[in-house]
């Protein structure tokens, strides 16, 4: 019997069999394409995700496959600069195409010990005390002590399982692809930059070895969205629009997306969990989607695993439903607010320009970077300081860094007393002893693998009972 199945091998699912992989769980990865898709729907990381990265020692190789964007203040494209000190040591944009971040992220999930099925289509699920049946279209039988759905917004796991999945149907759906133009680059700009003063949903730019980006309006609703459009009908949308279709030709790919807005009901139903686009669906207004998945396995990963080697309170699976469900409702509701913003609507068009002022505010513009970025989540860790259910930005220590003691993805005590103890969870928890280190004005600070503080102070009482309740029974010391 396998530890773990997850359902869809994307960057989510990818993300996950890694973090499941560093603690040992015995993982497979099925996956129904049989090649890894060329269709960028996503190109870069915010800060929360470039934190994920570091923490896992992994940002080199992201940092050498991407190009830093100043990061703004950037919210139904309107555009204002950064504070200088925002809470991050990364205040930029990592642009990296999602194909480069998905084959990066298997690279890593492969390097640790993960097994991968390609062309294996899941069509029944089954499940009881001791574990999960899974059906593949072969007529194979996989078992598994848990099962995840990575698979996308027509998610499979999440169909079987029966989780309502509610929320707004596409009405507006955008062609997108990567072409050859015969028009002059300036013609391209030119073009584009005048037909976005109204229709926010065009755009057309270079993305390397002649090639361009291409986005534009679509004439209506696919009946199936999974089948790409044909370059006559992304010329025909681009005249509609823009009055030439730039002489587009040799399409390196061609897809089409909507801007249906979902959640699932629930993200686990006994052995069976959902995350990434399984879990929720939305526009790619603000580049939130696939952090969003990546966080979803970020949060999962370590609790999951938890579970599987026997040492998990009771409670702690629960908890990804928990705190993921109410951060990805918050993204939903931020890209519908942005939606509206940029409606060409006399209404909208007002309220746009009352947010273009208030963005002005130092306040204001912190507050939507921080929500874009993922950088203000508190996740709910019991009463205590503002600092509790926050994750903690790299700090420096005496010798190094804080986030380079955070790559085998266990829990870190960063103690500044240096009379603190983890005995009893040291197969659990990392514990640094630094009376020199950097960071928040507290005596010493728990943190969970994902970086998350679930306890602060100098109490050893207090400190043992919430490592406890995070990190199980204390072994022998």
């Amino acid at each position: 019997m396998t530890d773990v199945i997850v359902v869809g091998g994307g960057p989510t699912g990818m993300m996950l069999a890694a973090e499941l992989r560093l603690h040992g769980v015995d993982v497979l990865v099925l996956e129904r394409d049989t090649a890894p898709t060329e269709v960028v729907r996503a190109l870069g990381l915010h800060a929360r995700s470039i934190e994920v990265m570091d923490q896992r020692g992994l940002l080199d190789r992201f940092l050498a496959l991407g190009t830093r964007h100043p990061l703004s203040g950037y919210f139904a494209g309107i555009t204002r600069p950064a504070p200088d000190d925002l809470d991050t040591t990364y205040p930029f944009v990592l642009g990296i195409p999602q194909p480069a971040v998905h084959r990066l992220l298997t690279d890593r999930a492969m390097e640790l010990g993960a097994r991968v099925r390609r062309g294996a289509e899941l069509t029944g699920l089954h499940q009881d005390d001791a574990g999960v049946t899974a059906e593949l279209t072969d007529g194979t039988r996989l078992h598994a002590r848990y099962l995840v759905g990575c698979d996308g917004g027509r998610s499979t796991v999440r169909t079987l399982l029966g989780v309502g999945f509610p929320g707004e149907p596409a009405d507006v759906e955008w062609l997108l692809g990567e072409v050859r133009m015969t028009a002059p680059p300036e013609e391209v700009a030119e073009v584009t930059a005048r037909v976005r003063r109204t229709q926010r949903g065009f755009g057309a730019g270079p993305v390397g070895d002649g090639l361009f980006r291409v986005v534009v309006p679509a004439d209506g609703l696919a009946p199936d969205r999974t089948v790409p459009p044909t370059l006559d009908e992304l010329a025909r949308q681009l005249r509609t629009h823009g009055g030439t279709d730039f002489g587009v030709h040799s399409p390196r790919w061609l897809s089409r997306f909507g801007n249906a807005t979902r959640q699932a009901e629930r993200y686990r139903t006994g052995r069976v969990l959902l995350a990434g686009d399984a879990a929720h669906v939305h526009p790619p207004l603000g580049g939130q989607g696939l952090n969003l998945g990546i966080q979803d396995a970020f949060n999962l990963g370590w609790k999951l695993a938890a579970q599987v080697n026997g040492w998990a309170p009771d409670h702690l699976l629960d908890t990804y439903d928990a705190e993921r469900h109410p951060v990805a409702a918050d993204v939903l509701d931020t890209t519908r607010a942005q939606a509206e913003l940029l409606s060409p609507a006399p209404g909208p068009q007002a309220v746009r320009r009352l947010l273009a002022q208030l963005m002005d505010l130092d306040d204001v513009n912190r507050f939507l970077i921080e929500k874009i970025t993922a950088t203000r989540i508190r996740y709910d860790v019991g009463e205590g300081p503002d600092l509790l259910g926050r994750r903690l930005r790299d700090v420096d220590l005496t010798t190094g860094r804080l986030y380079d003691r955070m790559h085998a993805g266990r829990g870190l005590l960063l103690d500044r007393t240096g009379e603190l103890s983890v005995a009893g969870w040291a197969g659990r928890v990392d514990h640094v002893a630094d009376r020199g280190a950097a960071g928040p004005d507290v005596p010493a600070a728990l943190l969970r693998p994902d970086g998350h503080v679930i306890w602060t102070g100098a109490a050893r009482p207090s400190l043992e009972t919430s490592l406890t309740h995070w990190f199980g029974r204390p072994t022998a010391r």
